[in-house]
């Protein structure tokens, strides 16, 4: 189970968790409910961070809808959820889908994380690759003194390596 975190106004349990960068430092601050209301840390249409991220969904309801979940890894539940602001563990995500699905779809363009890197860096990578390959492969050319394979060798290194550098072009 997660540990609960402490409103830092009040020290009842806090459910909204903000982070803010300025200047290079991070600033964390977490409220329980009431003094986030107070505070004015809600939603426009007066729902709390939680319940923005659940899609919409109160949050009175998050746990009865999904009342049977339970992470097999944790023992999060989605009513610790809602008491959080967060899941328990990397297998939350895995084992309360059915709750954490409609609320990615609401924030992402997918529900499924496909990476930060550029699209061509499998291409590049994969260039990289051939060079070293044919690198290798010429080294035991020159080694084993078949230089006729070494000159087409290297002959090939050149245009791959040509290539891979076109690949590295932004």
């Amino acid at each position: 189970m997660a540990e609960s975190i402490n409103c830092d106004i009040c020290a009842k349990l806090a459910t909204v968790h903000l982070t803010q960068i300025v200047n290079g430092k991070i600033h964390k601050i977490d409220l329980c409910e009431t003094c986030a209301k107070e505070k004015g840390v809600t939603d426009p249409n007066g729902f709390s961070l939680a319940d923005l991220l659940a899609g919409g969904i109160e949050s009175e309801d998050l746990e009865s809808v999904h009342s049977d979940l339970v992470c097999q890894e944790c023992g999060f539940t989605p009513e610790d959820y809602k008491k959080l602001g967060r899941l328990g563990c990397p297998s939350c995500y895995e084992n309360l889908a059915l709750m954490i699905a409609p609320m990615l779809s609401h924030m992402h363009k997918g529900i499924k994380h496909v990476g930060k890197n550029p699209e061509n860096t499998l291409v590049r990578k994969a260039s990289r690759q051939v060079v070293n390959e044919i690198k290798e492969q010429l080294q035991l050319a020159i080694k084993e003194e078949r230089y006729e394979d070494a000159a087409k060798l290297r002959d090939r290194l050149l245009l791959a390596s040509k290539e891979n550098e076109s690949s590295h072009v932004h």
